[in-house]
């Protein structure tokens, strides 16, 4: 974490001479630990892409990993009861692309995203994309009273008291604190994945498109 210094000088109102030394060396000291942790924990998505192995782009929170066909893992096979308490099972959108979601109400993130998943709903419906958020922490109030705020109109797991849905997609691909979003290829493989809110419309649809040239 980096290191900081607000001691000030009473009798001036200026840091000291030594005061600014030691805020320089304070800072000196904490470019060295980001170094080292860096070197320590490099980024997987960076690391992939510089090895060649996956084509990866981040930014801050944000990160945006495709899998190449050849190396993506097994279908993921999952379901639950959604908001409205209807019944859901991955076999309903096998064959079609879909995109996957995982959120919650009170997560700042998901709200600021939530117009853009919707967007791109509305873009590739007419190519049979399907939608699914699976909600990890909410009832199912709570996540409806969140679709009429934010007007989305596809369907969400309620994942909270069972955590089943979140626990098959862990089993073949990473899932971070929320907002993560899957896009899901024609076998149900996870194609590409995004690591907190999506900057832009665009950038999902841009996937989904991708996904939907491939051969089934």
């Amino acid at each position: 974490m980096p290191l900081a210094s607000t001691v000030r000088s009473v009798r001036s109102g200026r840091p000291s001479r030594s005061i600014r030394h030691l805020r320089a060396a304070g800072a000196a000291l904490a470019a060295v630990l980001a170094v080292a942790l860096s070197a320590c924990t490099p980024d997987p998505a960076t690391e992939a892409y510089l090895n060649g192995e996956q084509k990866a782009y981040t930014s801050a929170d944000f990160t945006v990993v495709e899998i190449p066909a050849a190396e993506r893992g097994e279908p993921v096979d999952f379901g639950g009861v959604t908001e409205n308490g209807d019944d859901f099972s991955s076999d309903e959108i096998r064959g079609r692309v879909a995109v996957v979601n995982f959120w919650y109400a009170g997560c700042g993130p998901c709200r600021a995203e939530a117009k853009d998943l919707e967007s791109v709903w509305q873009q590739h419906q007419a190519d049979d994309v399907a939608f699914v958020g699976i909600n990890i922490y909410d009832q199912p109030d709570q996540a409806k009273a969140f679709a009429d705020t934010y007007g989305i109109t596809y369907p969400s797991l309620m994942d909270a008291d069972t955590g089943e849905a979140k626990l098959a997609f862990a089993k073949v691909t990473p899932i971070q604190a929320p907002p993560t979003t899957l896009v899901l290829d024609k076998q149900g493989r996870v194609a590409a994945r995004i690591i907190g809110p999506i900057k832009s419309p665009s950038i999902l649809s841009a996937l989904v498109k991708t996904a939907l040239e491939e051969k089934a």
